[in-house]
């Protein structure tokens, strides 16, 4: 067992465990460009687990014991969520091919808001700047959710557990949707020939700067992935979700700012086919239930509870919560 009760020990082994840890965000982000993005859930615990493990090293045995337990709940927080959405559309609902649509439409005073942006922005024979720009947005989705699962267990167990809530809740709310009712995305329902043509071009913007390996991990996750699973759409939420979070403790200027984000990711997911703007708005209203539902079992609970979202984000978390 390392000497923790020296405070000299104790930089040491913080040092040592940040050097590792940057350390360890520099291979991910090679092997990302090398073999694209972990999207396999078995890979993405993996890495989790390994960041737990570097964050474990030089801690005291209770520590470490605890850093286990939280690896495990996050394991079944996936395994239950992976489960879920894959049996979504398979209880018998029909899907729905043209509601997420039709209240498009009202929206945008009766157009189709795919079409329009494909129509306009749209060049089969040219990748455009934002073409690349939006496919980077698309795939944040991967990385920027994730991010605080794995690194902040490691500086503040107080705020993973704040964050996992607010994720977890995000997920199985939208798991619920997703069953209750499925629905087809627009290039789905554009192919079944339910709306007027929408191309599904996600990928194209990284075979534009030569990383295909990122398009070709795209394609694999969309061969396993339940299609009709859009209905909220979990990107937008969880854009919404990591915006709130990182601005959280910022003033009201930053969190509107901060509000770009998921904007843009809504606008991307709309033009690359992949959803109705209906479905953004309903991922943001999940995400707002969440975070509504996880402050309240907090406060009901005596736990230290994350700012409220229209909070000028003052946080109300003790010091002796760190544990970096």
């Amino acid at each position: 067992m390392p000497d923790i009760a020296s405070p000299d020990a104790e930089d040491r082994w913080r040092d040592l465990r940040r050097f590792l840890l940057f350390a360890y965000s520099a291979v991910l982000l090679w092997s990302i460009f090398v073999w694209g993005l972990p999207i396999d859930r078995l890979l993405v615990l993996t890495w989790m687990g390994v960041a737990f493990g570097l964050g474990a090293i030089g801690r005291s045995r209770a520590d470490v014991k605890q850093m286990a337990k939280d690896w495990v709940a996050l394991v079944v927080v996936y395994i239950v969520y992976d489960y879920s959405r894959g049996t979504a559309d398979q209880l018998g609902i029909p899907v729905n091919y043209t509601l997420p649509g039709q209240l498009d439409r009202i929206l945008f005073l009766g157009r189709n808001p795919n079409v329009a942006l494909q129509w306009r922005l749209y060049d089969p024979g040219d990748v455009k700047w934002y073409d690349v720009l939006g496919s980077i947005i698309y795939m944040t989705h991967f990385v920027l959710p994730v991010v605080p699962l794995a690194l902040l267990r490691v500086r503040n167990r107080t705020a993973w557990l704040q964050y996992l809530r607010r994720f977890a809740l995000t997920l199985y709310i939208s798991v619920a949707c997703f069953i209750v009712f499925p629905a087809a995305p627009p290039w789905m329902s554009a192919r079944d020939g339910y709306t007027d043509p929408v191309a599904r071009i996600t990928g194209r913007g990284w075979w534009e700067i030569g990383l295909k390996t990122i398009s070709k991990t795209l394609d694999r996750g969309a061969a396993v992935m339940n299609p009709v699973a859009a209905m909220p759409s979990l990107h937008s939420g969880c854009a919404l979700l990591v915006a709130l979070w990182f601005t959280r403790n910022m003033g009201t200027k930053v969190r509107v700012a901060a509000m770009a984000f998921p904007l843009s990711m809504a606008v991307t997911l709309v033009y690359f086919g992949e959803h109705w703007f209906v479905d953004a708005l309903a991922g943001w209203g999940v995400v707002l239930l969440a975070w509504s539902l996880a402050g309240r079992w907090e406060r009901r609970n005596g736990q230290p509870e994350a700012p409220p979202v229209f909070s000028r984000g003052s946080a109300r978390q003790s010091a002796a919560s760190r544990t970096a």
